[in-house]
């Protein structure tokens, strides 16, 4: 256990080092004159695409709701496939699927730590 928690520790300690790298090189871009102006024209760009896009999507709104309802299709089934592969893990049971191109695939899983 102790082991995990020095592990912990040392990922904390690099995690603190790393944002105070990133905060400086922050600092260094706000104050550089160039980059500022080039940001202010790529948000002048951004909204300009946007808009563009905005435009077109409207154009194709009938195609937009089935991608919605194909997204949210897919969110479900693959719920669905993890509850099941998990149910066969819990039952000590092997998984592996092919698809169409023969390509196997086999579960793969995680843990992560969140703070309480």
């Amino acid at each position: 256990m102790s082991k995990l928690q020095d592990v912990f520790n040392r990922i904390q300690e690099v995690k603190l080092k790393q944002k105070d790298l990133k905060v400086m090189y922050r600092d260094a871009l706000a104050n550089s004159g160039e980059h500022q102006k080039i940001k202010d024209e790529l948000e002048a760009l951004r909204s300009r695409k946007k808009q563009i896009e905005k435009n077109i999507k409207s154009d194709f709104s009938s195609e937009f709701n089935k991608l919605d309802q194909i997204k949210l299709e897919l969110e479900s089934s693959n719920l669905i496939l993890s509850d099941i592969a998990l149910n066969h893990v819990m039952k000590g049971e092997l998984i592996e699927l092919t698809d169409m191109y023969e390509n196997k695939y086999e579960p793969q899983f995680t843990v992560k730590f969140k703070k309480m």
